[in-house]
């Protein structure tokens, strides 16, 4: 067990309450990773005044320069992926291969974020009037709040801090106390990087005690979030009182529209993929399969062989396939769900129950789940799971399986099976979510692009990826007029 502390002004500090809670194993819940500080009100208001001291410095620090060190906490990474990503396996229990690519995918993200340092991108374009010029630049905000969950427990915070950092921004990051020690791990590869004392703080804690505090703070300029949906929209809420902006990245009901002529092996793995990987705790896990008539009981029986094939277990394991819940609370509310689609009158093909057959029965463990006859107003169809939970529904034609996708109140993935070159074309037009794959699962975006979701599956401003996505977050436009001509001109007027 690891005991770890507050990152306040470049210093590791013990909370002001005094007061640690526990992050632990989920594959083996009396196994205790860490004890992380439960912060207070105290810890939040030394932390944000840390971080505007160091603003001034960071901001005029010529971006390349910030990009240099970004490219050396890539290069850290990469050395301690093997450490890291079994760090990630076992504080937040997912198999060892996605936990590498957690790992990857901040080393990813921290390679292409140093690279924006050398072209942060503004206009210039010709003033209407002689003797002036005209151009607009990007400058930062000032402190930024970063909430981060869980089930990603690196990758998430490297696309925000990393972002943050290239455009100038000092930075609190409060992560999930489910994960504490792979964001405190993260912010050390920071400093061994040489980032400047106060440029990035560490606060852990509640939700309540640390979270609303951190967001509503006076001297806190923007925010970005990522979890829950009623958490989110709360924020939400806080944050436009205070004309301050926000990024959310909430939840997700993912669909997969496997049309008739698709290849079926193919989309087989993409849904085991889409709907097991992470045991369903993704925002863009696949939630929802809605399969052709023509080829539904026959995919249906091969879901079914597949996912009951399924081999349950620790994460670090190299046999398992599947990995524990992240704590007790998950697991009740997916054998709740699970109980609420056969009242609802689904069919539970296999699965349904908490495993506890020998060392499962030490940790959160939930057998993958699939249900058929699932119609689109039940509630395992309407409301996100975070399980290894799917509803696998029936659809007669394209235009009705497009229809029932873009039913749902969320909007961040979708992915449609299909040979038919036309109908792929026509689904990246009609679906709509925020991402869109074709002949792949709705897992799997890629850090050079941007990532979020419609609806109630975010803010509408995405994050990651380049200029479209993080930069134009995480960065504001200045305009700047430069007038040489030795005299008042007047735009609009002095036109002749």
């Amino acid at each position: 067990m690891t005991t770890i502390q507050n990152l306040i002004g470049g210093q590791w500090v013990p909370p002001s309450t005094g007061d640690y809670g526990q992050s632990v194993n989920p594959a083996h819940d009396i196994e205790i990773v860490a004890r992380y500080p439960l912060s207070g009100k105290v810890d939040v208001d030394l932390a944000v005044a840390a971080a505007k001291k160091a603003f001034p410095g960071w901001r005029d620090m010529p971006a390349p320069k910030r990009g240099e060190i970004l490219f050396r906490a890539a290069e850290i990474l990469s050395r301690r992926k093997d450490e890291l990503g079994r760090l990630v396996t076992l504080e937040m229990g997912k198999v060892l291969a996605e936990g590498l690519g957690d790992v990857q995918e901040a080393i990813d993200m921290g390679y292409f974020m140093a690279g924006e340092g050398r072209r942060f991108q503004g206009e210039t374009v010709p003033s209407e009037l002689p003797d002036k010029d005209a151009k607009s630049i990007r400058v930062p905000w000032g402190v930024f709040a970063l909430i981060t969950p869980w089930n990603f427990p690196i990758a998430i915070p490297s696309w925000k801090v990393f972002a943050s950092l290239i455009c100038g921004n000092t930075v609190v990051l409060k992560p999930s106390s489910d994960a504490p020690l792979c964001a405190v791990r993260f912010a050390e590869v920071l400093q061994e990087a040489g980032l400047p004392a106060g440029v990035l703080n560490v606060i852990t804690g509640s939700g309540e005690a640390v979270g609303s505090e951190l967001v509503k703070h006076p001297d806190v300029q923007g925010v970005s979030f990522t979890g829950s949906c009623s958490v989110g929209e709360a924020l939400a809420c806080s944050v436009a009182e205070l004309h301050r902006p926000i990024a959310m990245e909430m939840g997700g009901k993912n669909a997969i529209l496997i049309m008739n002529d698709a290849d079926l092996d193919l989309a087989l793995e993409g849904v085991v993929w889409g709907a097991f990987g992470t045991t369903g705790q993704r925002c863009t896990a696949s939630s929802r399969i809605i399969v052709h008539e023509l080829i539904y009981d026959a995919f249906l029986e091969r879901l079914v062989k597949a996912a009951t094939a399924l081999r349950l277990g620790n994460g670090l394991e190299k046999d398992t396939d599947v990995g524990p819940l992240i704590n007790r609370r998950a697991v009740s509310k997916v054998l709740n769900y699970i109980r609420i689609g056969q009242d609802e009158g689904a069919y539970l093909h296999c699965g349904g129950k908490q495993a506890q057959k020998g060392s499962l029965g030490e940790g959160f463990f939930v057998e993958p789940t699939v249900f058929s006859g699932v119609t689109p107003t039940m509630r395992i169809a309407r409301e996100e799971i975070f399980g290894p939970v799917v509803a696998v529904m029936k659809c007669s034609s394209y235009e009705q399986g497009v229809e029932m996708i873009n039913q749902s109140r969320f909007g961040l993935s979708a992915a449609i099976y299909t040979r038919d070159v036309n109908l792929a074309a026509r689904a990246e037009r009609d679906i709509e979510t925020g991402l869109v794959y074709i002949n792949a699962s709705t897992i799997g975006a890629e850090i050079q692009l941007p990532f979020g979701g419609f609806k109630h599956s975010g803010s509408g401003h995405p994050e990651a990826g380049g200029r479209m996505g993080a930069i134009d977050f995480f960065s504001r436009i200045k305009v700047v007029y430069r007038d040489y001509s030795g005299k008042l001109q007047k735009a609009q007027i002095d036109m002749s």
